[in-house]
């Protein structure tokens, strides 16, 4: 009898487990759809819309009712994003690099809002190149992507604090799967760390004040950060600016098989569908409880962020696996 009733205690520990694990998701899948209300005078600012994400954003977010101020690079870009859109879509130039033109956007946003401070700002500007093996970089081209992508972020999200503080919004920064996995060379990956560090660091500063600080992770998706040409260019310039006696080192045929492995990443895995990262951009700026993190494509949810979790030597082995072998290595 003892050994009868034990057996059955056991099932029933398994299924109490269950469900309080079907309990749990469904509660959070409940959480998770829980909106704002009263979209319409809300603000929200984003950079880098002259094209990719953040141009696809500020369409929907108009869409959605906000009032939607968005920063570009170029007039053209601005000019584009205009094009086809209605009064509740304002653009101003910002170069998220220059200290002076941040505070000027800062001061329009400010006038824009009359006061009401802003509900969102999207840190989406971002640049890729150059990227290629360590050795082939100054340290230059490091600064290049540092200032953009890490330092323009921080600049932005210090200018515009008291405007989110004002309205207790949320601040979206866009981060990247290489943020989470280094997987080469020049300061990409290195910026997309530092996005998620500075990420944490604020959002457990300032969640008093009843600020959200909310990080994009995408994964690899078609996009000026993707485009091959400006790429296979930067390459093709760090290679040449290289001594001859490190140039050696690695070999002709080295340097071909790397553009080659470009060619076969961006051509195979740069997913076209920029709404799985912008559809996680607008959830974290209209969700009553936005997400920490957003895993954006389903290489992000299903090889990157996994990957990440993994010990060194397996990752160090997979990527070497993929990587050409330079002509004088030792291995």
């Amino acid at each position: 009898i003892s050994c009868f009733l034990h057996c059955c205690v056991a099932p029933m520990w398994l299924y109490a487990v269950l469900a309080l694990a079907v309990l749990w998701v469904a509660v959070w899948l409940w959480r998770d759809s829980l909106v704002i209300d009263k979209v319409s005078n809300k603000y929200v600012f984003v950079t880098g819309c002259d094209s990719g994400f953040g141009y696809v954003l500020c369409k929907k977010l108009e869409r959605h009712g906000f009032q939607v101020l968005a920063g570009c690079l170029t007039q053209k870009g601005a000019d584009d994003l205009q094009r086809g859109t209605g009064p509740n879509l304002k653009t101003i130039l910002v170069d998220v690099t220059d200290a002076s033109s941040v505070k000027m956007a800062m001061q329009w946003v400010q006038k824009e809002t009359g006061g009401k401070g802003l509900w969102g700002l999207v840190n989406n500007a971002g640049r890729s190149v150059p990227m290629g093996p360590t050795e082939w970089m100054r340290t230059e081209d490091f600064h290049s992507t540092l200032r953009v992508n890490m330092m323009g972020v921080i600049e932005t999200t210090l200018a515009f604090l008291p405007l989110i503080k004002k309205a207790r919004g949320r601040i979206v920064n866009v981060a990247s799967v290489l943020g989470r996995l280094a997987a080469n060379g020049g300061g990409y990956c290195i910026s997309k760390f530092g996005v998620e560090s500075f990420s944490d660091c604020l959002r457990r500063d300032i969640h008093y004040f009843g600020i959200k600080v909310s990080i994009i992770e995408p994964g690899f998706f078609k996009t000026a950060v993707t485009s091959l040409e400006p790429i296979e260019k930067e390459l093709h310039r760090l290679w040449n600016q290289l001594d001859p006696e490190v140039r050696d080192s690695y070999g002709e045929k080295y340097f071909e098989k790397y553009i080659k492995l470009q060619r076969f990443i961006m051509n195979t895995f740069c997913d076209p569908d920029l709404s799985k990262v912008t559809n996680c951009m607008i959830h974290a700026l209209t969700a009553k409880y936005p997400r920490t993190r957003y895993s954006a494509g389903w290489d992000a949810k299903f090889a990157w962020i996994p990957f990440s979790y993994a010990p060194a030597f397996i990752v160090d082995s997979m990527l070497s696996a993929v990587l050409p072998r330079p002509a004088q290595s030792c291995s």
